[in-house]
């Protein structure tokens, strides 16, 4: 399937494909709120970053490969969709930003952004195998009315400073 204009890579790691697949969705609707809120280049890799982390954490723990979310079905479906001005899942955290409620958001996208409904179950997933998910568990709290983006953001930055690893 290989042509001048795509390159198709293969892996045999369908569990860290999945993974990839459900949780870079959810990380693009918090790049979407960093980037709605205005914080910057700084904070969107910083996101990215950390999210790749509890991306690879909860695959791990499902009995995924690391290097699986090294590759393009990790950071770089990750790095598309948290960045990419065509990301549904980006611009619904671009529009929760501006404080728009979610049902009017979904209605306006006209598309689905499949992060909205999988944070919830990436969430509860990672729970159940003990995989701390900071991130996720900010984006579910946004998408349920339970805290602002203003507030998100502050429970992260609140967070206990540790190491990277």
């Amino acid at each position: 399937l290989h042509g001048d204009a795509l390159r198709i890579y293969t892996s045999d790691d369908p569990v860290g494909v999945e993974v990839g697949g459900a949780v870079k969705n959810v990380l693009a609707i918090a790049t979407g709120i960093a980037d709605g809120m205005r914080l910057g280049l700084n904070a969107r890799a910083a996101l990215v970053t950390r999210g790749l982390a509890e991306m690879t954490r909860l695959g791990l723990a499902l009995g995924a490969r690391a290097e699986t979310f090294m590759g393009l079905s990790g950071l770089g479906d990750l790095v598309l969709t948290a960045t990419g001005d065509l990301s549904r899942n980006r611009r619904v955290g671009l529009r929760l930003a501006e404080g728009l409620p979610l049902a009017q958001i979904l209605r306006e996208l006209g598309h689905v952004a499949e992060g909205v409904y999988s944070a919830a179950t990436v969430q509860q997933r990672a729970r159940s195998l003990g995989v701390e998910m900071p991130i996720t568990d900010a984006v579910v709290d946004v998408l349920q009315g339970r805290v602002t983006p203003r507030q998100a953001v502050e429970q992260l930055m609140g967070r206990e400073a540790r190491s990277e690893h």
